[in-house]
């Protein structure tokens, strides 16, 4: 007997609406259910993220869940909550794309068979591509009336006296080829619910029109709120763009400091959402954050399951190293440990100077040289002599005095060295 995958969703905050019946008909034995995705890249972003969770905990309640990657509607653009229309995709680069997906998926779904509630991967792309239009028109357009498209939100916006670009009618038609992808897994695959965003409710709805009038069978729809952060601000976005799955898009350390970074009423409905911990266990830690706020235990094992649950164990104790950097005891051996880019993320945005390498060999660079005439990170020589005078210089997270000469082994990565006055300031030599 399968869990309620509805009351599971509901206590999580992660249901918006869904079609009469739906619950029962979970309940009732194992079922199918789908969420798109766009395929326009080849890694997810945190924004798909609440559609994966629904179709994890859809096979963790027993059902079967399929990820359909959207490789025709991906080439159309789908007006939901949208002001223009997406580039057009051409097929190699869908299919690396869907291949790349797959692979991110994979860490939370099973698709390995073996079970009969595995995930499934299927691309929209694969049946739509040899539907004339003339059949399409005939087979499937007849069924819906101008009205009833007519009549949905994403339209009417699209629509609206506000909206500068008008709508195409490829994108008018979106609904449509969203609607026969629900008629066609419903009809191949048996799947009678599709999951989604709050904004798809009118594409949802448009597939289980044409379930009932083509296929002459009962389809359901179920939504997720649009994830949103208290501040207003816009959920999964930086002033840099997307937070990536993909680590060479946004690095594991950045990934963890995006959600250790999140408000405490945030981090509360987050714990809920992007992680699979048990409800006992999330209470426990809400009422230890109320406790002890400044501890932000919340936030801190939100990124820890999170960061785990997309890149390794491996990446996640890198993340909390480099993230001790800045604010904790961290000492020189720590920091020749992060590669490159964590470097770099790390101390982006603080203070740079280039110098030349061949000024580090033979006796070294001295620190009135590095912390002012070489740099300009201290004001004057003078200046550089108090702060020494006073041991309030690091090199490599290692106080320092007067006399240290730098050299070529203080190199980190073989190209930088990290000054610090005091415990905040901080100065990143770039080394060529």
């Amino acid at each position: 007997m399968a869990s309620n995958f509805v009351e599971e969703l509901k206590w999580r905050g992660m249901l918006h609406d869904a079609m009469p019946g739906t619950e029962e008909h979970l309940l009732s034995s194992m079922q199918s259910a789908y969420v798109g995705i766009d395929p326009t890249a080849d890694s997810l972003h945190i924004g798909h993220l609440v559609g994966v969770m629904m179709l994890r905990h859809f096979q963790l309640a027993g059902h079967k869940p399929y990820a359909l990657i959207g490789g025709a509607t991906g080439m159309i653009g789908d007006p939901s909550g949208k002001s223009a229309e997406r580039n057009l995709l051409d097929e190699p680069t869908l299919r690396h794309n869907q291949e790349a997906l797959k692979e991110q998926l994979s860490r939370f779904l099973d698709f390995s068979g073996k079970t009969e509630n595995a995930a499934v991967l299927v691309n929209n792309y694969d049946w739509m591509k040899d539907f004339s239009f003339l059949d399409f028109i005939r087979d499937v357009g007849k069924h819906i009336t101008v009205n009833y498209m007519m009549a949905k939100d994403s339209v009417k916006k699209r629509l609206s006296a506000e909206a500068k670009e008008g709508m195409s009618f490829t994108e008018f038609t979106y609904q449509l080829v969203q609607g026969y992808d629900f008629l066609h897994l419903y009809k191949e695959h048996n799947c009678t619910l599709q999951m989604g965003g709050s904004d798809q409710w009118g594409n949802i709805t448009t597939g289980t029109e044409l379930i009932r009038r083509i296929g002459g069978g009962k389809g359901y729809a179920l939504t997720c709120p649009l994830i949103t952060k208290a501040d207003g601000t816009k959920f999964g976005k930086t002033e840099s763009g997307n937070i990536w799955l993909d680590a060479e898009r946004t690095s594991p350390y950045k990934f963890y400091q995006y959600w250790l970074n999140t408000s405490d009423v945030d981090a509360e409905k987050y714990i809920k959402i992007f992680t699979f911990l048990k409800k006992a266990e999330i209470e426990n830690l809400v009422a230890e954050h109320v406790e002890t706020p400044h501890q932000r235990a919340l936030q801190k094992r939100l990124a820890e399951e999170i960061t785990l649950a997309v890149h390794s164990q491996e990446d996640l104790d890198n993340a909390i190293a480099a993230s001790a950097i800045l604010f904790g005891k961290s000492t020189s051996d720590d920091l020749k440990k992060l590669n490159e880019n964590t470097f770099l993320d790390v101390f982006d945005g603080v203070p740079q100077a280039e110098i030349s390498k061949v000024q580090l060999e033979g006796d070294g660079l001295d620190m009135i040289g590095a912390l002012a005439a070489q740099t300009g990170f201290l004001a004057s020589n003078g200046e550089a002599r108090r702060e020494l005078k006073q041991n309030a210089i690091s090199v490599n997270k290692e106080k320092v005095k007067g006399d240290y000469k730098i050299t070529t082994s203080d190199l980190i990565n073989d190209r930088f060295i990290l000054l610090q006055k005091g415990k905040r300031n901080y100065y990143v030599l770039v080394v060529n």
